[in-house]
């Protein structure tokens, strides 16, 4: 694996670790303790993630997620409080997936995955509050659904082919730019501040 795929796989890991943190450490372990995707060599790292404790304990956290991401109110709340975690997950993250022999590597990882996990984060959180004002909680449900069926997609494809990966990550930040753009836009015109003319 080349070094634009790995960084194409952690970065796609980290955008995704913005949405479902839980998701992409329980699937990434279950996957890899059951032998569902073989890793190449140079994700070894990740090997920690097939532990039995800690698949178990994401497992746990993932259907306390699950569960709350579907309710309007408390999905703000899980949000605001993962607003702290997921941005260290998804750094972990990305850092396991590079060579650990380069320190340096290791830091600029770090630091990118944590920012990409964050700002993913930032937009889903946004892009949540706006969808939780709705009335009706179906509208609620059907974007958590969503939420759930393509992260869980788009990690399987970053994880089993990496040079999908790359794109995987380019269209998750060109969506999660977007999104952060659209929501900041929409609190403009909703909280009466000047629109710019285009």
């Amino acid at each position: 694996m080349g070094v634009v795929e790995l960084l194409g796989v952690a970065a796609s890991v980290s955008l995704l670790a913005g949405w479902r943190l839980y998701l992409c450490v329980f699937a990434t372990g279950l996957a890899m303790r059951t032998g569902w995707i073989d890793l190449p060599q140079h994700l070894s790292s990740l090997d920690v993630l097939a532990n039995p404790w800690v698949i178990g304990i994401s497992a746990v956290a993932l259907l306390a997620e699950f569960l709350a991401d579907k309710i309007a109110i408390v999905d703000s709340v899980w949000d605001a409080i993962h607003t702290l975690i997921r941005p260290v997950g998804g750094a972990l993250l990305a850092m396991a997936i590079v060579d650990a022999s380069d320190p340096a590597w290791q830091v600029a990882s770090f630091l990118l995955g944590g920012g990409a996990t964050l700002m993913a984060h930032g937009a889903k959180a946004g892009a949540r509050a706006v969808v939780n004002a709705s009335p009706e909680p179906f509208s609620n449900i059907a974007v958590s659904t969503g939420e759930d069926v393509a992260t869980t997609g788009l990690l399987y494809l970053a994880l089993a082919n990496p040079v999908a990966a790359v794109a995987i990550a380019l269209l998750l930040l060109a969506a999660v730019v977007l999104t952060l753009w659209w929501v900041r836009r929409l609190l403009k015109r909703l909280l009466g501040g000047p629109e710019r003319a285009a």
